[in-house]
């Protein structure tokens, strides 16, 4: 699976941005999706999460501001990010899990796709 994430861009404390992620390729199906991000300096840490069934999770730092949501028609992921601050500036990055095409209808192994990464900055 191919991640093409956009969106991201410079904004001031308490702006918004969406950001974009449009999957494509061969895979049999989809099991979740999700949004990290890494700060200078920091780990890479979970932002937003979803299973295809629409279940969702959310680091507690983000919880209220961030929603996640997907376009199945359209093949993409969405991150919406309301009331941004400075500490939330860093390179996003989508992930897909998907499983492989197994044999005849069958689902193969399973995987993860990472996207390239789109830079937030948000000023004070």
């Amino acid at each position: 699976v191919q991640l093409q994430a956009s969106g991201g861009g410079s904004v001031q404390a308490g702006g918004s941005l969406r950001l974009s992620c449009a999957y494509s390729g061969s895979y049999h199906s989809i099991s979740s999706m999700g949004w990290y991000r890494q700060a200078p300096g920091k780990e890479r840490e979970m932002v937003a999460r979803m299973t295809i069934r629409g279940d969702t999770n959310y680091a507690a730092s983000v919880r209220d501001r961030f929603t996640i949501a997907r376009d199945t028609a359209k093949k993409t992921v969405y991150l919406h990010m309301n009331s941004l601050q400075p500490e939330d500036t860093a390179t996003y990055y989508c992930t897909v899990d998907a499983f492989e095409n197994g044999k005849g209808w069958s689902p193969g192994r399973s995987f993860s796709s990472w996207g390239q990464g789109t830079q937030v900055t948000v000023s004070s």
